[in-house]
């Protein structure tokens, strides 16, 4: 069985939950409000905005030039695509720069881009494990989504960019190269590299329920019973 085959299976509570969170629900039959979108938009692009820094450590911690220029490419890719697809976005939805200045990451988004740093203190396969799941969760959700039809352009853009073909091309050349670099590790290297997947996985179903409770840095308390 390949690292990707079992650390998927491991992690299947995560990403069911992750299906089935009100937000993607919300996405899929065009019911979720839209400011509750343009928070996500907005902290998805300062956590995209880090995604593309980690996927050049990866090139830069590459052992060949092959993969350098892959992870470079991917770095690239982010940059160019995802936040082109954003910037549509915050036109929609109608991000000022007033919005902007006042913007704060939010406690999961700025949790989750911190774990990636961490995790990339190691090397290329640490690097990886890390990243994947934003990838590999993404493209499951909008294969999952493709027969919806929300009643809302913003929506039905968002399912298709991440349910194209040229996406599911780079989340399957990732699951290949972690699966190289994970074949033949040692059983407690791959216990690290499956515990960087997980976490990710677990700030993945965060980054929704971040949104969705438009999460703040405030402390919210809750009398006994």
């Amino acid at each position: 069985m390949t690292f990707c085959t079992e650390v998927r299976e491991e992690c299947n509570q995560l990403w069911e939950a992750s299906f089935e969170h009100p937000f993607v629900k919300g996405i899929a039959d065009g019911t979720l409000p839209l400011d509750v979108f343009k928070f996500y938009v907005m902290q998805d692009a300062y956590y995209l905005t880090h995604f593309a820094k980690v996927q050049a450590i990866g090139a830069v911690k590459a052992m060949d030039l092959e993969t350098t220029k892959s992870f470079a490419h991917h770095s690239e890719q982010t940059c160019a695509a995802e936040l082109a697809l954003h910037e549509s976005f915050m036109e929609l939805l109608g991000v000022t720069d007033e919005d902007w200045k006042a913007f704060e990451p939010s406690p999961t988004a700025y949790a989750y881009v911190s774990h990636m740093y961490r995790s990339a203190e190691g090397d290329l396969a640490d690097v990886l494990a890390a990243i994947l799941p934003c990838y590999w969760l993404y493209y499951e959700i909008g294969e999952r989504l493709k027969g919806a039809n929300p009643d809302h352009p913003i929506y039905q853009k968002w399912i298709g960019t991440y349910g194209s073909e040229w996406f599911g091309e780079l989340v399957k050349e990732q699951m290949n190269r972690m699966n190289e670099l994970a074949e033949g590790l040692p059983d407690e290297r791959i216990k690290e590299l499956k515990t960087h997947f997980r976490r990710s996985s677990y700030y993945e179903w965060n980054f929704w329920e971040q949104a969705w409770t438009m999460e703040f840095w405030t402390i919210q308390t809750k009398e006994r019973v």
